[in-house]
């Protein structure tokens, strides 16, 4: 664990996928994540590298051979190495090894920095391809916060703002795979009030957004968060059944479509890196 800490927030990182796992605020004692209770989903924050979503049959194809992947990847549950820059920022190393090559062919080196400044944290991805070969990725975020913020709210008293007047035109999911399907999302003066069935049929998938900042609000008091992007292709919104949380994910890549042929470089939002070259993305969150 690799704890920053400046006079408004703390931040814990787990080395375990470098994953972030508490953000609170100091003066209040408030802490923006979502607790990882296990009785509902065991996580806090994990990296999707070097898919996002799932795979259809958890299979692709890439010159000519099958790999089998999870859903989102196999970073998450790898071990990083952490480094700690000073007390507001430390850097988390991930790269190839034979584990890797032998379901994703490619050389990589993925690195997620964290820094606070203020009342924000930032996370950047950097993917570096020191291999001879285009790298074929996608990576993404899938940080969980806390819904109910403070006790005596209720789920449905929070909402999320969009930054941008904008349809919310949602992407289905049929059996863990991009459907063919798709819904617009009610919305008031860009708010989505947060109910628990929006989630009883997987996650929300949106597609090209306007908006590049989400606020986490409530109706009942002031506290909340500002959630930037920039840069991202895909936004997904998640929660499990009745779970006291809200994802919000930044994509840079989208599971397969249904009728998806599984050749890797015909993924939606697959990236290419060409040798020597690195692809950088941030998200941010600023704490009120």
């Amino acid at each position: 664990m690799i704890t920053l800490q400046n006079e408004r927030l703390t931040a814990v990182i787990a080395n375990k996928g470098a994953e972030l796992q508490k953000l609170v605020n100091n003066r209040t004692g408030m802490n923006y994540m979502w607790s990882g209770d296990a009785k509902y989903w065991g996580k806090y924050s994990p990296v999707l590298f070097p898919v996002v979503g799932g795979l259809k049959d958890d299979t692709y194809y890439y010159k000519d051979r099958m790999y089998t992947l999870p859903r989102h990847g196999f970073a998450r549950d790898k071990e990083f190495i952490g480094e700690q820059l000073n007390s507001t920022e430390a850097v988390f190393t991930l790269g190839h090894d034979e584990q890797t090559l032998a379901v994703y062919p490619f050389p990589f080196i993925l690195k997620l920095r964290y820094r606070l400044n203020n009342n924000w944290l930032a996370c950047t991805y950097e993917v570096y391809n020191p291999g001879n070969d285009v790298l074929l990725f996608s990576v993404g975020a899938h940080p969980a916060f806390a819904v109910p913020l403070t006790s005596g709210t209720a789920y449905q008293d929070h909402y999320l703002k969009f930054n941008k007047a904008e349809p919310l035109q949602r992407w289905k999911i049929k059996n863990g795979l991009i459907d063919t399907v798709t819904e617009t999302l009610p919305t008031e003066n860009g708010k989505l009030v947060l109910q628990h069935h929006l989630f009883y049929e997987d996650a929300i998938v949106l597609k090209g957004l306007q908006s590049n900042c989400i606020s986490l609000g409530c109706n009942k008091h002031d506290h909340g968060l500002n959630f930037y992007f920039n840069g991202f292709g895909f936004f997904g919104i998640w929660a499990l059944k009745d779970a006291p949380f809200v994802c919000l994910e930044p994509w840079c890549g989208i599971g397969d479509h249904v009728n998806h042929n599984q050749l890797l470089a015909d993924k939606e939002g697959i990236n290419l890196l060409a040798p020597g070259d690195t692809f950088t993305r941030t998200w941010s969150v600023e704490c009120f």
